[in-house]
């Protein structure tokens, strides 16, 4: 039976009641009426995991492994990256790819063809999927590779869910010699500096920088840039404690005022611990150091403007970050990294050669919407595209003209699969 229960996305927008089905077995799918979605974990931010239209179905009670041999994991798509972590690296081996929180399914994982801070060295989390089974409504269970069922393959990594249901999958680990990782903290003080520091490090194994949002000003931004190398030191693996949000704070609190006090004081501790050797947990997953951390941005959540732009156009980059600053909004913790040319085999996959920057902005009705579509021109001026697991409002024509291998990813989609996301941006764009 469905069930009517509020499922929503990250960022807590407002969102309709989802009708949700809990999944023992994939036969009871030919049961279901409407339009179908695969819900994990909702780490998605926007409306790519919402199906207001039609039915989610909850995939968290498949989480079992189903074989392991020579780093190579086949397990169900409801398998964490916290189980993976938790049982894999007192073994030696880690995920591939990772993004800041441990709190994404394997499904989640593929679906959004998540990246991590070490896209320059191994690309996306896609890049090391070797199978996948995949439930679709027109032919039961098909088993797709680079081999075998290929479109349908490139279609499902990066694919948000709409070619079918992920059922299970194969994924390579990779070997690693202990727990621990060696940090160098690196300040810089604007693009050049950043974009140098990354040129400098593209053969270390993770880089990524951490923004003060509200620093950018007059062609200047700060930030700390983190470099990071697997050590063969171990110690005993443990979930450290962490404070739970147990309600939303009133709107407003995350202003200029108190974003501003907390980046000084994170950018000061920064600078006195230049060279740290840090447990793998705090390293990979700085957003789980507080759980429920949305709850931060109050009762009315939060967007997360997540771009990539080229290098070329850094002047770009720079005029969103002086347009976040001068509207007096941001967060806490904005992230810079550099993509490299490493292409993903996923046809929708978000990653391509240039900067990313990520970074919430507090909803705060119109005034936000009217920020972003600013933002968004300038990305249009400099060749710049959104991340579709990140967003909940970007223009369908945007979308269209950025994602250049829609058409085919078309052909692969399962019609029986959609979501608000797609609705909005499939059927909204105009001539």
């Amino acid at each position: 039976m469905a069930e009517t229960c509020d499922y929503l996305p990250w960022g807590h927008l407002p969102t309709p009641p989802q009708r949700v089905h809990r999944l023992d077995n994939p036969e009871q799918l030919n049961t279901l009426s409407g339009s179908l979605l695969p819900f994990g974990l909702g780490r998605s931010y926007g409306d790519s995991c919402v199906n207001s239209e039609g039915l989610l179905v909850d995939t968290r009670s498949w989480d079992h492994y189903l074989g392991f041999q020579d780093g190579r994991l086949r397990c169900e798509a409801g398998v964490t990256l916290a189980q993976v972590v938790q049982t894999f690296v007192p073994k030696g081996w880690f995920l591939p790819v990772t993004p800041g929180t441990q709190s994404v399914t394997i499904g989640g994982a593929i679906a959004n063809d998540v990246h991590g801070k070490n896209h320059h060295s191994a690309g996306t989390f896609g890049c090391h999927v070797r199978e996948i089974g995949l439930w679709r409504s027109d032919r039961g269970e098909v088993v797709c590779s680079a081999e075998q069922e290929p479109e349908l393959f490139a279609a499902t990594i990066g694919g948000l869910g709409l070619t079918g249901l992920i059922l299970w999958a194969e994924i390579q680990l990779k070997p690693i010699p202990g727990n621990q990782v060696t940090v160098q903290t690196h300040p810089f003080q604007d693009l050049d500096e950043f974009i140098a520091l990354s040129a400098r490090h593209q053969n270390t194994e993770y880089t990524v920088a951490w923004l003060d949002c509200f620093s950018a000003k007059d062609g200047r931004c700060r930030g700390l840039f983190y470099a990071g190398e697997h050590s063969a030191a171990s110690k005993p693996l443990r979930q450290a404690w962490r404070p739970r949000m147990p309600f939303n704070l009133p709107s407003g609190v995350m202003n200029r005022a108190t974003i501003s006090a907390f980046n000084e004081l994170y950018y000061r501790q920064g600078l006195r611990q230049p060279n740290k050797q840090q447990s793998l947990i705090p390293f990979f997953y700085p957003l789980d150091g507080i759980d429920q951390w949305h709850r931060l941005y109050g009762r009315k959540g939060f967007f997360q403007y997540q771009c990539v732009m080229p290098l070329e156009a850094k002047a770009g980059m720079q005029s969103i970050l002086e347009r976040i600053q001068s509207a007096g909004t941001g967060s806490f913790l904005g992230v810079l990294k550099v993509f490299a040319d490493k292409p993903s085999p996923g046809l929708l996959s978000f990653p391509q050669p240039g900067i990313c920057l990520a970074l919430d902005l507090p909803n705060r009705g119109d005034s936000t919407l009217a920020l972003m579509r600013e933002l968004d021109a300038i990305l249009r001026d400099h060749g710049g595209r959104l991340y579709p697991a990140k967003d909940a409002r970007m223009d369908p024509n945007d979308f269209q003209r950025t994602y250049p291998a829609l058409e085919p990813f078309r052909h692969q989609c399962d019609p029986r699969f959609s979501s608000d996301f797609w609705r909005r941006v499939d059927n909204g764009a105009h001539s």
